[in-house]
Parts: structure tokens; sequence; C-alpha cells
């Protein structure tokens, strides 16, 4: 048993603009991190309140701390431990927006800025692949306790269902007080990757929103569980520690944020459960108190051994020394400070592996079978000959025709035969039963060799057979509903580009003049700009399910994100990373190649020598000079081998992770986009009255484009209303009947005057016959 209090470590915020409202000393066997409140002159000159606020851990984190002294001061420490066999915990705690879920999670932008739980996943894993005297296996598992109810992060339903229709996670208790978790799933990992994707997975599903504090703030406590299991090769002696890492969400002032609705609902179970965890830190540090409220509160219940019970805690507090934040930061060190006195009593895990115990008792078996048969001097089997067989059948039908009520039958202690001679009893009473029920089939059952187990074997595989029929038809209906969804909307398309093209008129008549051929194309293409866009929209390939003119809109929402520099960035690189990737590889291949036929070479060569041994020209003390060199050959391409292997893997776990980051990106960008699209289609509505009354000059092109989109199957009165508005605008810009040509600029070449004419005056004809 290991006795030890928790371990408290505190992180400063960066500030945008640099603060001297703190100061951090650092010393050899802890920290000590001191505000500075100055006196407020409106309280008066006689004013004893004090200025300096000292708080002492042990381990104070400035701001130019980055996230990998992080991890190689607080979590590296814990992590060996879990490796040892102890459970452990780590969970940041701090006001909202202090950087805790950057802390614990870690930052999309920047492979650099990876936080805990990936650097602790890697390190892991890292450990676990380089030791070979053990056998390890790991479990994940992602709890969120959102407004005081427990959800599976992991559950493959969280993205077709509501929050509200979501199994909830229970808490159930057995008799020795040990907490168990109902609807949360376990999964296994093999490897970083897989572990990675389960981490993404729960972030993705995890409650997120907009506050006056912070502009992406977690509004659910998490609990990304590590379970651990490792086994020396022969032992019998398991190893089963787990691994909490715990984001909490922030504590707020709801009278300073002046939040309201959804968020203010979120900030009072928040602050509600962190209230509840601070009694049960008061509780834990004083001595003589008898009951420790765990019961309280879910995350109480679940963290109850990491805080008092078995295991290795750590706390990271976060704070912001900010001048407003200055309260808020200084209650987050008081309360680091009476967490610093829980003491925790951490126990080894170990018991012993039931498989293995079952192996060493039928080894025990069997040694005991051999006693046996030395005092006896009989060598038994498990299974009767068939002699023994043919001996008992008659002793029982002797048994069964004797009328002395006191006949016994003679077995010896033996318990094969007593079984055997139970078991005829029971077929011979079987028989009699259906004798009289005239269900006789003529065949007596067998005696041997067919049990339960052997009956059940048909049925099972028939059971089977059934499942994958069902399993096939339910393939077959879902590819049938995609095909018929498929060809609805290939008629949705058609039937568009019909409606759309019917509604452009023909004007063209065969006894206009070529110069007035060429003013009605010009013309066309002025009126038709409707058209063309929606052919062009709708023509286009449909991406995520997204509408046509939705599509472009996000282009245009695209090309002004703030994240797009960092998104094109992070492409370049990792294009970069496939290509130095897809290098090593080859470069592997090529190694491996030139490793099998140099081994190819030594087999013949080691051939070549034998036969030369054979015949008497060489002797087998002599060496081979040309073995050798192959030799040495085979090592440096195998050390070659080995160091672009190694290599390669370090470049595809970064692959990997700039690939999560590209994820988070997506899923970022694409939320911002839908609260984007919602916030400029509820102006436009509110404006709708102004827009149509102005000039289509100046219509936005967004506006524009939501106004066809609006109506994609081509209403006639919209249709109608949009072509009196251009013929308002072309008549507002072209001259009218009376005007002269004078009045228009001439090039003083009569052929090509002429033609300028002809073609004014073949567009006033051609607008008096549209209006007409």
């Amino acid at each position: 048993m290991v006795k030890q209090t928790i371990q408290i470590f505190v992180r400063v915020k960066p500030t945008k603009k640099p603060t001297s409202g703190y100061f951090v000393d650092c010393e050899e066997q802890g920290s000590s991190l001191e505000f500075v409140v100055p006196r407020d002159l409106a309280d008066g000159f006689i004013n004893n309140k004090r200025e300096n606020y000292n708080f002492r851990f042990q381990k104070v984190f400035d701001q130019t701390a980055n996230q990998e002294e992080i991890f190689e001061t607080i979590a590296k420490p814990v992590a060996d431990n879990v490796l040892a066999g102890y459970n452990g915990t780590i969970f940041a705690y701090g006001q909202t927006g202090s950087g805790k879920t950057f802390t614990i999670t870690g930052g999309a932008e920047h492979y650099n800025d990876r936080g805990i739980i990936p650097r602790t996943l890697s390190y892991l894993y890292h450990h676990i692949s380089k030791d070979s005297s053990m056998v390890y296996t790991t479990h994940i598992s992602y709890l969120e306790i959102y407004n005081e109810a427990g959800y599976d992060l992991l559950n493959p339903q969280h993205e077709a269902y509501r929050l509200e229709d979501l199994p909830r996670v229970t808490i159930m208790e057995d008799s020795d007080q040990n907490i168990h978790l109902k609807n949360l799933s376990l999964l296994q990992s093999a490897n970083e990757e897989e572990a990675l994707d389960l981490l993404f997975l729960g972030d993705t599903n995890r409650m997120i929103a907009e506050t006056p504090m912070n502009e992406a703030s977690t509004r659910s406590h998490c609990i990304f569980t590590i379970h651990l299991c490792s086994k020396e090769l022969g032992s019998a002696t398991v190893r089963c520690s787990k691994l909490h890492l715990v984001d909490l969400a922030g504590s707020e002032r709801v009278g300073k944020t002046g939040v309201g609705g959804q968020i203010l609902t979120e900030a009072k179970y928040i602050n509600l459960s962190l209230h509840y965890l601070e009694q049960v830190i008061i509780a834990l540090s004083e001595k003589n108190r008898s009951h420790i409220p765990y019961r309280n509160s879910m995350m109480t219940s679940v963290l109850r051994d990491s805080l008092g019970g078995n295991c290795m805690t750590t706390m990271i507090a976060t704070v912001s020394v900010e001048k407003r934040n200055i309260a808020e930061s200084m209650s987050t060190c008081r309360f680091a400070q009476r967490v610093a006195l829980i003491k925790n009593d951490a126990l080894l895990n170990e018991e012993l592996d039931p498989a293995l115990l079952i192996v060493r008792l039928k080894k025990e078996i069997q040694s005991l079978k051999e006693e046996l048969a030395l005092v006896t001097g009989e060598q038994r089997s498990d299974k009767l000959n068939q002699e023994e067989i043919q001996q008992l059948e008659e002793q029982v039908n002797v048994y069964l025709e004797d009328p002395d009520n006191e006949v016994t039958l003679d077995l010896g202690p033996d318990m094969r035969k007593i079984h055997f001679c139970f078991f005829l009893l029971k077929v011979k009473v079987r028989e009699r039963h259906s004798a009289q029920n005239g269900v006789s089939n003529g065949s007596s059952p067998p005696l041997k060799g067919m049990s339960d187990g052997e009956d059940r074997k048909p049925h099972d595989e028939l059971q089977k057979l059934r499942d994958t029929v069902t399993h096939r038809d339910n393939e077959i209906s879902i590819l049938v509903s995609m095909l018929k969804r498929e060809k609805r909307k290939v008629q949705d398309v058609t039937s568009q580009l019909a409606q759309l093209h019917n509604q452009n008129p023909s004007t063209c008549s065969s006894s206009r003049s070529p110069t007035a051929l060429q003013a009605e194309e010009s013309e066309k293409c002025d009126t038709s700009l409707d058209y063309t866009h929606a052919h062009h929209f709708i023509t286009r390939k449909r991406v995520s399910e997204l509408s046509v003119g939705k599509q472009t809109a996000f282009e245009v929402f695209l090309r002004d994100h703030e994240d797009r520099l960092t998104i094109e960035d992070n492409r370049a690189v990792l294009q970069q990373r496939f290509v130095e990737a897809k290098t090593l590889g080859e470069q592997v291949n090529q190694t491996r190649i030139r490793v099998n036929e140099l081994k190819t070479q030594l087999k013949i060569r080691r051939k070549q020598m034998a036969a030369q041994v054979l015949t008497g020209n060489q002797t087998e003390s002599e060496s081979d000079s040309v073995e050798e060199r192959i030799l040495n050959q085979i090592e440096e391409q195998k050390k070659n081998y080995t160091i672009t292997s190694g290599c390669l893997k370090g470049l595809r776990t970064e692959i990997e992770h700039l690939q999560l980051l590209r994820e988070k990106s997506k899923v970022k960008l694409q939320r911002d986009f839908e609260n984007w699209w919602i916030q400029e289609g509820a102006r436009l509505q509110g404006h709708s009255a102004e827009n149509t009354g102005s000039s289509l000059s100046h219509v936005s092109p967004l506006s524009c484009m939501l106004t066809r989109n609006n109506n994609p199957k081509g209403d006639d009165t919209d249709t109608q209303e949009r072509r009196q508005r251009e013929r308002d605008m072309r008549q507002r810009a072209l001259p009218s009947a009376d005007l002269s040509f004078t009045s228009i600029p001439l090039t003083g070449d009569k052929q090509t005057d002429a033609e300028i004419q002809a073609f004014i005056r073949a567009r006033h004809n051609l607008l008096n016959c549209t209006e007409t």
C-alpha cells in the first residue's frame, strides 16, 4: 500500500497583454504563486484589506510552459504507476475559459499542441510495444456528465438520435461498494491509432456552446478512462489498473456573465456539481468526519476511488491572471490547497488469472489420478471400455429383474460405473414411458457418445443459417432503398431542368436581319442570367447532401473564414508527409528486396562451397571471404531497414494526428457555416420587403442565390414579378422611343454608324415585343 496526498499543480493561462498582478517563485521543494490586489481608494483611507495572497504548490507553470513540459512533469509519473499496476487520476479544475480542455485534450491547429490524453496514449502504447516480457490488453471508455445525466460518448447512435433519446449511463453499486456503470461501452484498442480514433469520436459528440467567457466552452464533465491489464508470460498473476483523465466543466458567475436560456441551465448544473465536489473535498480534509457525501452527484460517485480511495491522484488547476478574473483565480487556488490535504491509499491491483488457474487445477487432477493408480494398481481412463459397458448392462438387467427389494448393485468405488448405471436406468424408464404412450420409435437410444451438446449442434447450425439469411435480406432491402433514392434524385433534377427550360421564352424571328439577331442574342445573355446560374447550380455534384445554392454559399463563406489559412497549411503539411512516407516506404521495400536477393546469393554460395568440400577442392576449416562479404551486406541492409521502418512508423503517427486535426477542423467549419447560414437566412427574411422594392443592382449575390433556391420548382407568380422588375430596369437603362440617334455618339464611318443605329432600333423593337 502506498499512502500519499493528492499532487497539486497550477498552470497560468497566457494573456494577450502583459500583466503585473501576480508573481511566480520557483524553488527546489515547490513553487509559490502570489497575487497582488491593490486597495481600492473608494473604501477610504483606513483600509486593512490584504493586498498579497500567496499559495504554495508542487509546481507552478507560467505562461511560457508548453504541452511537452506539462506531460513530462504531471502525466508521465502517473502513467508509469498505471503500468506498474496502480490506479491513477488526472483532473483539471478552473474557471471557464482558463485552459482546462486545452491542457487535457489539446489544440486542433498544431501537432505540438497535443494535450495530456493523446500524449499519454502515445507513451503507453510505445512502452507496450517495447516490453516483450509482458502481455497487455487495453480498453477505452468515455463518459460525459451533462446536466447531471450520464451519456456514453462512444455510442454510435449519437449522430442519429437526439440527446434526450439516447440511453443514459446509470450507477450501480455492489455489496463491496464498488461502482459499476450501466450502458457505458468498454471498447478494446490494440494500438495507438484505434485509441486516438475513439478519442476523436468522443470529442466530436461532446456538448459545446459559445459563452461570454469562452467561444467554445465545454458544457459537461468528461471522464476518459484507460483500462490496462498486464500479465507476465507463464504467470497466473494479472495486474489490472485504470487511468482516469478528467476534464471538468468550468465554473462561472452567472451574475457576472449575464447568460440566459439553455446556457443558464447548464451553468446551474455545472456549479451545483462543482459545489458537491467541494463538499466531498471538505469532508475528506476533516479528520473526524464519518460520512463522505459521495452520492450527492454522479461525478463524485464515479470518482470515489480518486478522492480518498485506491488511486494516485494528480490535480492541475488552471488560472487566468487577467484583472477581471483575479477573484475566480484566487478561489481556484484555495480549492486546490484544500484538495492537497486529502490522502489516498493506493493498492497494487493483482489477481489470479481464471484461465491459468483452470490449467493449474487440471494438472493437479492429473497428478492425483496418477497417485491413485499407484495406490490401487489400476490404470483408469476417463471412459469405460466395451467389455465394462457390457458387464454393467448385464448387472443392471439382473438388478431390475430380481424381485427382491433388498438387492443392490455392487459397483465398487468407481464413479464412472455409478454414473453409467444411472444413465442406463434413465434410458429404461424413458423406454417404458414411451411404450405406455404408444410412441415407440423401434430403436433404443444410444448409450454412449451422444451428449446434449451433440444434440444441439444441428439446431445451432440451423440457427446460424437463419441469421445469415436474415442479414442478407436486410442488406438487400438497404441497397434497394438506396437505389430508389438515387433514381428519385435524378428525376427531380431532370424535372427542374425542364421547368427552367420552359420558363425561358423564345423570341426568335426568321424575318429579322443579322444585326437584329445579334442584338437579340446580346439581350438573351442579359436577361437569362437566372437560367444560366440555375442550370449551373443544379447540374453541379451534390456534396454532403447540401442544396445547390448552399454549396455556393459555403464556397463564399470558406473564402473569408478565419481558419482557412490554418486548414490549407495543415493540408500542405499532410501532403508533404504523405510524399515523405511514400519515399520511405519505397526505401523499405527496396531494402527488403535487397535482403532477399543477398539471402539467395548466400544459399547459392553455401551450396557451391559444400560441393567443393565434397570434391576435395577445399576443406571445411577454410573461411570464405565471399560469404563473409554477403553476411556483412545483409547486416547493413537490416540496420538500414530498422532505421527506415522506425522513421516510417513515427511519420505514420504524425500523419494520423494531422488527419485527426483535419477532421476536427472540418467539423468546426461545418458548424460555423450552419450558424452563419441560419443568421443570413433570418436577416434576408426580415428585409425581404425592402429588397423587393430596391433595384437589382443593389441586391447581394447571396440574396439572389437564396431567392432562387427558396423556389426551385419555378413558381409562376415569382417568375412574373422577377421579369417585371427586369423590364423596369431595362426601361430605365435604355433610351425611350422618341430619343433621337443624335444623342448616341457615332464613329463617323457610314457603315459602322449604320450598324449601330440598326442595333439600337432592333433592340428597341425587341423590348416592345416582349412587353406586349
